[in-house]
């Protein structure tokens, strides 16, 4: 089993602003897709039901002619998406062992803003879980595990503590470089290099006015306040499109610090480098887990980069991959996992072509 001190990059490797820019790369966005081309799945595009009228798109990838262990879904960060470098290279590790993958989109990410009227914020964990639900009811007789990557490690958790609840069937969490506290990594961002600020704030305000540009009579924000800043604009965002009082509220809203963690009963793994230059590391060493739960501490690595060599391997996704592996033969691979009545009755739509 792969843990934190098999990841040894090599020296010119070792910087964590190197690895965590690397890590979204263009370089390794086609090393990717040439991974995930390479495997031979067959990817479809579903449309899923977030619930209230709440629409996400995933995609479904799955080895021809063969019989899948466990199905797997893949959460991507803030601004990524379902092609993200490192969910098709995660997606390629998974299909390799036998499993299928979906990757979802958030709302408002990979192109799906038409989608839905009201944009992304982080505390959107209702739709999350529903859309987890109706995967789960689409393929039935199979495990289901979910990992995810930065912000999408922090969805996978909290989906992790609803699934119980839920009726949700999930066997095992993987987190790489989960947000634990939202706002020690704004704090973080603002007074760290400015380049990760920039990055974020660019992207971010891209899609916004994406969102703009398709409903105007509901997204009525103009430039002036895309030109807020990170912190302006989310204290922005709150008071217009949630129901928190303030920023402060809205990001411990979503926060999984401290023993927020310690009521998760089902299994989990955590890993997270001690440079990850955007969460400090010292927040996960104060968490507070059950015994169920595993967290792993690389000395080096960056925020989701963990890369290996000049080809852009990843040690995360391959990490990711193993211990859902281990989780699944553990579980008795193969075996039935019974579905809640509420997920098998989802009506699955037809697949869109893509």
């Amino acid at each position: 089993m792969l843990n934190a001190g098999n990841y040894r990059p090599p020296r010119w490797l070792r910087n964590p602003h190197l690895q965590s820019l690397l890590g979204s790369s263009p370089l390794r966005r086609r090393r990717g897709a040439q991974a995930l081309a390479a495997t031979g799945a067959t990817n479809t595009s579903h449309i899923v039901d977030g619930g209230n009228g709440v629409r996400l798109l995933g995609l479904h990838s799955t080895m021809p002619g063969t019989t899948p262990r466990a199905l797997a879904l893949l959460l991507h960060g803030w601004e990524g998406s379902a092609e993200s470098s490192y969910m098709q290279l995660t997606a390629a590790q998974l299909l390799a062992r036998g499993f299928d993958v979906f990757r979802l989109n958030f709302r408002d990410h990979g192109d799906t803003h038409h989608l839905n009227e009201e944009v992304f914020h982080s505390n959107r964990i209702d739709e999350v879980v529903q859309a987890a639900c109706d995967v789960a009811g689409r393929f039935p007789a199979r495990p289901l595990v979910v990992a995810g990557y930065s912000l999408g490690g922090n969805f996978a958790l909290r989906l992790g503590l609803r699934a119980p609840a839920a009726g949700l069937p999930l066997l095992h969490v993987a987190a790489v470089c989960p947000v634990l506290d939202p706002a020690r990594t704004m704090a973080v961002m603002e007074s760290g290099l400015a380049l990760y600020h920039r990055y974020f704030q660019h992207k971010w305000t891209r899609s916004l006015r994406r969102k703009r540009e398709l409903f105007p009579q509901r997204n009525v924000f103009d430039d002036r306040t895309l030109a807020l800043g990170m912190r302006g604009l989310t204290r922005w965002l709150v008071e217009q499109y949630t129901d928190f009082e303030n920023l402060d509220g809205y990001f411990d809203g979503y926060a999984i610090l401290g023993d927020r963690l310690s009521k998760l009963t089902i299994p989990a793994s955590l890993l997270t480098s001690a440079d990850d230059p955007i969460i400090p590391v010292d927040d996960f060493r104060a968490l507070r887990l059950p015994d169920s739960v595993t967290l792993d501490i690389a000395a080096r690595g960056g925020h989701c980069g963990f890369l290996e060599n000049l080809r852009c391997d990843g040690f995360g996704e391959r990490w990711v991959a193993e211990h859902l592996d281990a989780a699944v033969t553990h579980a008795g691979a193969g075996h039935a996992v019974a579905v809640p009545a509420f997920a098998a009755s989802v009506a699955p739509s037809a697949p869109i072509p893509g």
